[in-house]
């Protein structure tokens, strides 16, 4: 669970996707998720390593980007304690009513200063893995693709950094593991922040509000990434980064492209957080090593390809 906040971690994203057959056969045999249904013009999918029914959505869409992400609370309780939080913050609420969305209660929607759409929720339906929970295998036999564990986090981009970054801080009780800064360290230009034990459930780079940088997937070593790496040549996926290290988290990583544009990432390893965890920063003139260790230099896309 997150520091005595209730939030136990990143649950679902959803995505807008162009055409929608062509993404399932991507996100299914590439990614190597599983679909678990389809309503109303969506399909819900789940890597192998998760127990609830569905972690990402996609929905056909005129154009490509982030419909919503959502934190899966502990109860209830707080669900509500989070929601006056929000509203006193002066984030406007809505509820999400049950059956909205498949295997879905109700959720707490809210739009961040950076106008993104995030929600909370507690209700969802448990399909359990394909391992089980019983003397399970370390992985299941079918497995193919990429198959990530699980959804690790998203990336995203806004201008007003420090106010969201007091939202996630202050309001839902996340901390910050890593930020950017400029060299005078007057602004902020990034911040990565957690509410569970790892180096960051969701991060925030300065660019235009309410755009996706890129949604990750925790895969479990560098062996993972390189194998990652074979499959998109394989699947001649067009690959923005190859194989390397993030200086920011220390993990281990490779950028590449949903067939609508959305930037995927196979993430690796990274280091453990807790509670007394200092915030490391970053100057803007090591941006580059901060973002790929060993090229020590933006690329342009990087910036620039956002949905």
């Amino acid at each position: 669970m997150g520091f005595g906040n209730g939030i136990m971690r990143i649950g679902r994203v959803e995505l807008r996707v162009l055409d929608l057959e062509k993404s399932v056969e991507y996100y299914t045999k590439v990614i190597g998720m599983e679909e678990t249904g389809r309503s109303d013009g969506r399909v819900y999918l789940k890597a192998w390593d998760e127990y609830d029914h569905h972690s990402l959505i996609l929905k056909q869409a005129d154009h490509p980007g982030l419909d919503h992400f959502a934190f899966k609370v502990k109860n209830d309780v707080v669900l509500k304690d989070l929601e006056k939080k929000v509203e006193q913050f002066g984030c406007t609420t809505s509820r999400i009513s049950y059956g909205t969305r498949l295997a879905e209660g109700q959720a707490v929607h809210f739009v961040l200063p950076t106008g993104h759409h995030v929600e909370l929720y507690y209700e969802v339906e448990r399909l359990g893995t394909k391992t089980g929970s019983l003397n399970p295998h370390p992985w299941p036999l079918d497995a193919h693709g990429i198959a990530p564990h699980r959804l690790d986090h998203v990336l995203l981009t806004g201008d007003d950094l420090k106010t969201v970054t007091r939202f996630f801080m202050e309001v839902l009780g996340f901390r910050q593991s890593e930020k950017i800064t400029t060299v005078d360290g007057e602004e902020l230009i990034g911040s990565f922040l957690f509410t569970t034990n790892k180096a960051h459930d969701l991060a925030f780079i300065k660019g235009p509000d309410s755009k996706l940088h890129h949604v990750a997937f925790y895969v479990e070593s560098i062996h993972d990434v390189y194998k990652a790496a074979d499959i998109l040549t394989m699947y001649n996926v067009p690959t923005e980064v190859t194989p390397t290290r993030h200086g920011i988290t220390q993990g281990q990583t490779i950028y590449f492209f949903d067939p609508s544009g959305n930037r995927n990432e196979a993430f690796a390893s990274g280091y453990i957080t807790y509670e007394d965890f200092p915030t490391i920063t970053w100057t803007e003139d090591k941006i580059g090593q901060g973002i790929f260790y060993h090229r020590r230099e933006l690329i342009e896309s990087f910036v620039k390809a956002l949905t």
